[in-house]
C-alpha cells in the first residue's frame, strides 16, 4: 500500500457499512481511495477510558527500504481502515518530517521484554513486548498527539492527566482517546483525543506494545547468533541511531527532544542485561506459563535523545578496570575474554576518557562505561552513553594481530566513539542536517587522541591517508553534497540515514582541522570548551558553534580574520565541493575556482558563481610564512612572487590543513620539480605527498597537462618515504591500466622507467619482509602502503618480487603456522596462484572452505581468480554454479573471474554456454554487471554492438538499453584514457 496522501480522507468501516445500501457507487470509490492509505487502526474507548488497538497493518508501502520485506514486523496482516466523509482534512503536521512543537517529552519509564531463551535456539521468529510511560509537557492546546512509531502493534493506549505538579500523580483525570492511526510515510502515531491538552500542563502517555526482533539487519532491536565455547548461542542488542528507536518503542524520536529514561529489561535468568546506566536492582517475574524471568532495572539516565537509548541481553563474559573511580567493562564472547582479545581495548579506554576530560575540563558524567563486542554489527561501532556497541572486528585484538595496523584500527575506533561522549552525547546537534557536528569532530579528535598517545606518529600524513585522500577524490562542485544542509532540505526519513557518509565524517573532520589551523590549537580548544559547557545536556546548531569561536576571537588581539567565523566557515559547510587555488609565481596573482571532474572550458562561469574564504598557510624556500587569505575570486600576493633563482620555490597549503587543491603556473611547477631533483628532502614529506596528489588529480581532470605531473616523478630514485611512493603508484598505475590488454605500448616503457627508480625503496622493504617483518611494528605508514608497492613491483615483473611471492606462498603451504605478512598477504596469495599450478589452487580452495570470516573468504576468492590457466578458471566458475550456494556465498565468482586478466575471455564463453545456471544462481540482473566488466576495454561502437549481439539472447529489452548506456560511458572514458596514455607514452619515450 502507498503512504497516505496529503488529502487526509478517512472513511470509517461502521459508517461505510451503514451507507452501503444507499451509496454503493460512493463506497466503491472510497474503497479505491482507501487502498492509498497507510497503516490505520480503529480504536474503541472502553469503560475504563483505555484504548485497545485492533491489529492493523498494510502491505509494505513504497519507501520501506530500512528492512527487507520478509523481516518487517506486521508483514502479511490486513489493514483496518476507518474514516468518515466528514473527516476530510487538509495537509496536516503528520505530512511533515519533523514533529510539531506541541509536546515536549520530559521522562520515559520504559520496560522491554524480549522473549529470548537459551534453549530455544535457533529462533526463526523472536518477539518482544513493552510498555512505556512518557511524561510530556504541553506547549500548545491540542487534541491531536503525534509521536513516532514504526513496526509496532499496540494493546493499550492511555493519556493521563493533567498531572499534579507537586506529586506527579495523575490525580486530575484522564483524557478520552477516540482514534489512533499511523501515517507511515512519516512514521508517526497519531492519537485523536476527546478534548484538548492544555498549555503548561503535564500529562502521561501510557502505551503497551509489541514487535519483532530483527535477525538480518542490525537496526532497532536485533539478534546475533554465534558460537562460543563450542555451543550455539544468541544475544539481543539495540541500534537506535538515527531513527530506529521508533522501531522499538513509541517515542519522540528527534535529537532535540531530550529526556531522562528509567529503563527496565525483563530477560531469561541465564542472561545478563546491560543498558546506559548501572543496574539499580533485580527481581523475579513468573509468566503465564510458570516460567521465571529476571527483571533488571537501571538508574535514571541524564537528559539524552532517543537515539542513544541502548540495551543488550547476552551470555557474555567481561574484563574490567577502574579509571578515576568509574568502572569500565568490556564484554565479549567467553572464548574471546579467556584468550585476552579484549585486553587491549580495555587498557586504552580509560586513558582516552581521562585525556578528553582534561582537554575539555569537563568530566564524563556517567558512573560507568560498558563496551560490548557483537559478532555482527553493520555499523561497526556506536557511541551510546554508557553502553558502547562495537563489531568484534573493530574492538578485539586477535593473537596474530600484533602489527600496528590492527591496533591503530581499534585505537581510532575506540577514540572516535569516546569522542562522541562529548560531541553528540553531552552536546547534541539540534537536527540531523548538522550531524557533522557529531561525526566530524569525533573523527577529528580520534586522530588527535592517537597522536597524543603516540607522538612519533606523523599526524599530517596519517590524516591525509585516513581522511583527506578519499574525500578529495569524491568531492566536487556539481554532484556531491555540502557538509551541512539547510533545515528544510531534508524531507524523507531515508535522507537522514544517507547523511552518514564520507562527507559527514571525513569532510567534517577536515573542516574542524582547517578551523584549528588558522585559529591556533589553543584558541580552538578554548572555544570548544565554552561551547561544550554552554550546551551540556542540551542541543546546538552550527551557528552556536561559530558564535563561541567568534567569542574566543573577540577576546584576544593576536589573530585577525578577514570576516566573522560564521561567514568564513559557512562558505565551506554550505557549499558542495572545494576550490582549486592557482598561483602565478611571476605575478603573484592567485585565483580560485571550483574543482570539477573532467573540467571543460568556461565551466566555472556556467555552473558555479560562489567563492570560498580560503585560509592560506604556506612556505617559501622551506620557511613558513604568515597566514594569508583569499576572500575573493582573485587577488595579488606580491610576497609569493619568485625570482629566477633555481632555489626559489613556494608551496601553498602548509601541512595540507586547508580543504583545497593547489595549482601553479608552469614556472611554479618547474621550480618545484627542480627542487625535488636537487634536494627533495628540503620539501617536507607531507608536501611531497601533496604535490603528487594534487598534480595527478589536476592533470586527470584537465587543469594541467599530464606531463607536468610526470615531471615530478623524475626524482623518485631518491624517495625513501613509502607513503609518497604509494600515492604516485595509486595515481599512475590504476586498475584500468593493469587490466587493459591494449597497454602493450605503455607497459614496457613504464616498466623500464619505474623499475629503475623503484630499486632502492624495494630493497629496503623486501629485506625487512625476509629478515624481520616485526620491524614494521611501529611504522603505520609502511603498513598501509606496502601492499601497493609490492603489487606494482610484481606487476612490473620484478624478478625478486615474483620469487619472494613464490617463497612465502610455498612456505605457508608446507607450514600454515608461517603466516604470510598481513600487509602483503593479498598480493602474495594472488601471485602464488598466478605462478603456480592446480596444486596451489586446490590448496587455497581447501583453506577457503575452512575459513569462517566473510572478509577473509572474499580475499581468498579473489586470489583464486589470479590463475593464468583458463581451465582452472573455467572449473572455478563451474564450482560456483554446481556446488551449494553457501560455498561461495560471500563472493560473486563470475564477476571476480571476469575482472581478471585471463578470466575475461573464459567468462565470456562460459556465460554463453551456462547462462541459465548463472542467472539462477546470481540473478538475471547480474548479467548487466558482467557484461560491463567483460567490456571494460571497449573503444568503439562496433565493439559495443558485437558484445551486445554476442549476449543478445540473454538480455531483456530493458537490460539491452541499460547495458548499451553503460558501455557507451565506458567507451567514452576509455577514449579519454587512451589520449592520456598516448601522451604518457610519448613522455616515457623521452625520459626513459
Amino acid at each position: 500500500m502507498r503512504p497516505p496522501s496529503s488529502s487526509g480522507i478517512y472513511v470509517s468501516r461502521g459508517v461505510a457499512l451503514l451507507l452501503a445500501g444507499l451509496l454503493i457507487a460512493l463506497l466503491l470509490v472510497l474503497v479505491v481511495l482507501a487502498a492509498l492509505y497507510g497503516k490505520s487502526a480503529r480504536v474503541q474507548p472502553s469503560q475504563q477510558d483505555t484504548v485497545r488497538v485492533q491489529e492493523a497493518s498494510s502491505l509494505p508501502p513504497g519507501g520501506w527500504d530500512q528492512v527487507p520485506p520478509t523481516q518487517r514486523p506486521g508483514a502479511g496482516r490486513e489493514p483496518s481502515v476507518a474514516t468518515t466523509p466528514q473527516d476530510w482534512r487538509p495537509p496536516e503536521p503528520w505530512d511533515q518530517l519533523r514533529l510539531p512543537p506541541w509536546l515536549v517529552p520530559l521522562h520515559y519509564d520504559l520496560q522491554l521484554w524480549p522473549r529470548l531463551r537459551p534453549d530455544d535456539l535457533p529462533t526463526p521468529s523472536l518477539t518482544f513486548t513493552g510498555q512505556v510511560n512518557i511524561t510530556i509537557r504541553c506547549t500548545v492546546a491540542t487534541s491531536r498527539l503525534l509521536l513516532h512509531s514504526l513496526f509496532l502493534d499496540y494493546e493499550r493506549v492511555e493519556v493521563r492527566g493533567p498531572l499534579d505538579r507537586e506529586t506527579r500523580n495523575a490525580t486530575l483525570g484522564s483524557m478520552r482517546v477516540d482514534d489512533v492511526w499511523f501515517p507511515l510515510h512519516t512514521q508517526y502515531m497519531v492519537l485523536e483525543l476527546g478534548q484538548a491538552l492544555q498549555p503548561g500542563s503535564r500529562y502521561e502517555l501510557y502505551l503497551s506494545f509489541s514487535g519483532k526482533v530483527l535477525q538480518e539487519v542490525t537496526e532497532g532491536l536485533f539478534l546475533n547468533v554465534y558460537t562460543d565455547q563450542g555451543e550455539r548461542r544468541a544475544l539481543i542488542a539495540s541500534q537506535m541511531e538515527p531513527t530506529f528507536a521508533r522501531n522499538v518503542f513509541p517515542c519522540f524520536d528527534e535529537p532535540a527532544l531530550k529526556a531522562t529514561f528509567n529503563i527496565t529489561i525483563i530477560h531469561h535468568p541465564g542472561y545478563v542485561a546491560l543498558s546506559n546506566m548501572p543496574q539499580l536492582g533485580q527481581s523475579e517475574k513468573v509468566d503465564v506459563n510458570g516460567s521465571k524471568w529476571t527483571v533488571t532495572t537501571f538508574h535514571t539516565t541524564p537528559h539524552m535523545p532517543t537515539y542513544l537509548v541502548a540495551l543488550a541481553v547476552c551470555d557474555y563474559d567481561h574484563v574490567n578496570r577502574t579509571e578515576r573511580g568509574k568502572e569500565i567493562r568490556v564484554w565479549a564472547r567467553k572464548d574471546a575474554i579467556a584468550n585476552g582479545n579484549a585486553d587491549f581495548a580495555l587498557n586504552i579506554t580509560g586513558p582516552i576518557f581521562s585525556f578528553l576530560e582534561d582537554l575539555f575540563n569537563i568530566s564524563y558524567p556517567l558512573p560507568k562505561t560498558d563496551i560490548i563486542a557483537l559478532t555482527t554489527f553493520d555499523n561497526k561501532a556506536m557511541e551510546n552513553w554508557g553502553l558502547l556497541v562495537f563489531d568484534e572486528s573493530s574492538l578485539l585484538l586477535q593473537p596474530n594481530d600484533e602489527l600496528t595496523e590492527k591496533k591503530a584500527l581499534i585505537s581510532s575506533t575506540v577514540s572516535h566513539e569516546i569522542g562522541h561522549q562529548w560531541f553528540g552525547n553531552l552536546v547534541t546537534m539540534s537536527w540531523w542536517n548538522n550531524i557533522w557536528l557529531n561525526e566530524g569532530f569525533a573523527s577529528y579528535f580520534e586522530l588527535g587522541i592517537i597522536n597524543y598517545f603516540n607522538p612519533k606518529l606523523p599526524k599530517n600524513e596519517i590524516f591525509f591517508s585516513n581522511f583527506l585522500h578519499d574525500v578529495l577524490r569524491e568531492d566536487h562542485a556539481l554532484e556531491s553534497r555540502a557538509v551541512s544542509m539547510k533545515v528544510d532540505n531534508l524531507t524523507e526519513t531515508s535522507e537522514i540515514i544517507e547523511l552518514f557518509d564520507l562527507f559527514t565524517y571525513s569532510k567534517g573532520a577536515s573542516m574542524a582541522r582547517m578551523l584549528s589551523s588558522f585559529l591556533s590549537e589553543h584558541l580552538f580548544i578554548s572555544a570548544l570548551k565554552s561551547y561544550l559547557e554552554t550546551f551540556s545536556y542540551s542541543n546546538a546548531e552550527q551557528d552556536d558553534l561559530w558564535r563561541h569561536f567568534q567569542m574566543a576571537i573577540d577576546k584576544q588581539t593576536i589573530i585577525h580574520l578577514p570576516a566573522t567565523v560564521k561567514t568564513i566557515m559557512d562558505s565551506w559547510t554550505y557549499q558542495s565541493g572545494f576550490p582549486v587555488l592557482t598561483l602565478n609565481v611571476s605575478t603573484g596573482v592567485m585565483i580560485q575556482e571550483p574543482f570539477y571532474l573532467e573540467k571543460v572550458e568556461n565551466q566555472t562561469l556556467l555552473s558555479h558563481n560562489s567563492t570560498w574564504i580560503v585560509p592560506i598557510l604556506w612556505m617559501k624556500n622551506g620557511i613558513i610564512q604568515s597566514l594569508a587569505w583569499l576572500d575573493k575570486s582573485s587577488k595579488i600576493f606580491p610576497e609569493m612572487q619568485l625570482s629566477d633563482s633555481d632555489h626559489d620555490w613556494v608551496i601553498l597549503n602548509l601541512n595540507m590543513t586547508g580543504y583545497y587543491r593547489v595549482n601553479y603556473d608552469k614556472l611554479g611547477w618547474k621550480k618545484l620539480n627542480q627542487q625535488l631533483e636537487n634536494d627533495p628532502k628540503a620539501i617536507p614529506v607531507i608536501h611531497r605527498l601533496q604535490l603528487m596528489s594534487d598534480a595527478f588529480t589536476l592533470s586527470k581532470n584537465n587543469y594541467i597537462e599530464i606531463e607536468t605531473a610526470l615531471d615530478l616523478t623524475k626524482y623518485l630514485a631518491e624517495e625513501d618515504e613509502i607513503i609518497v611512493w604509494c600515492e604516485v603508484l595509486v595515481n599512475l598505475i590504476n586498475r584500468d591500466l593493469i587490466s587493459d590488454v591494449n597497454n602493450y605500448a605503455i607497459y614496457p616503457l613504464l616498466k623500464k622507467y619505474l623499475l629503475k627508480r623503484l630499486d632502492s625503496i624495494w630493497n629496503i622493504y623486501s629485506a625487512i619482509i625476509r629478515e624481520n617483518v616485526a620491524a614494521l611494528q611501529d611504522n603505520y605508514l609502511a603498513l598501509i602502503s606496502l601492499e601497493k608497492l609490492f603489487e606494482t613491483a610484481c606487476w612490473l615483473g620484478l624478478e625478486d618480487c615474483l620469487q619472494l611471492s613464490k617463497e612465502l606462498f610455498r612456505k605457508w603451504m608446507k607450514h600454515p603456522e608461517n603466516v604470510i605478512p598481513h600487509p602483503i598477504r593479498s598480493v602474495v596469495l594472488c601471485y602464488g596462484i598466478a605462478l603456480g599450478s592446480d596444486k596451489e589452487w586446490d590448496f587455497l580452495l581447501s583453506v577457503y572452505n575452512k575459513t569462517k570470516k566473510e572478509e577473509e573468504r572474499i580475499h581468498l576468492a579473489y586470489a583464486m581468480s589470479c590463475s593464468k590457466e583458463p581451465w582452472i578458471l573455467h572449473r572455478f566458475m563451474e564450482y560456483a554454479i554446481t556446488l551449494p550456494p553457501s560455498t561461495f556465498s560471500e563472493a560473486n565468482v563470475m564477476e571476480i573471474v571476469a575482472a581478471s586478466e585471463v578470466g575475461r575471455y573464459v567468462a565470456k564463453d562460459f556465460l554463453v554456454n551456462n547462462w541459465p545456471a548463472v542467472g539462477k544462481r546470481y540473478g538475471a540482473q547480474s548479467l548487466v554487471t558482467l557484461l560491463c566488466i567483460i567490456g571494460r576495454t571497449i573503444n568503439t561502437d562496433q565493439q559495443i554492438t558485437e558484445l551486445q549481439q554476442f549476449f543478445s539472447n540473454m538480455l531483456e529489452e530493458h537490460q539491452r538499453i541499460e547495458v548499451h548506456a553503460k558501455l557507451q560511458a565506458i567507451k567514452t572514458e576509455n577514449l579519454e584514457n587512451k589520449k592520456r596514455n598516448a601522451r604518457m607514452v610519448e613522455w616515457l619515450r623521452k625520459n626513459t
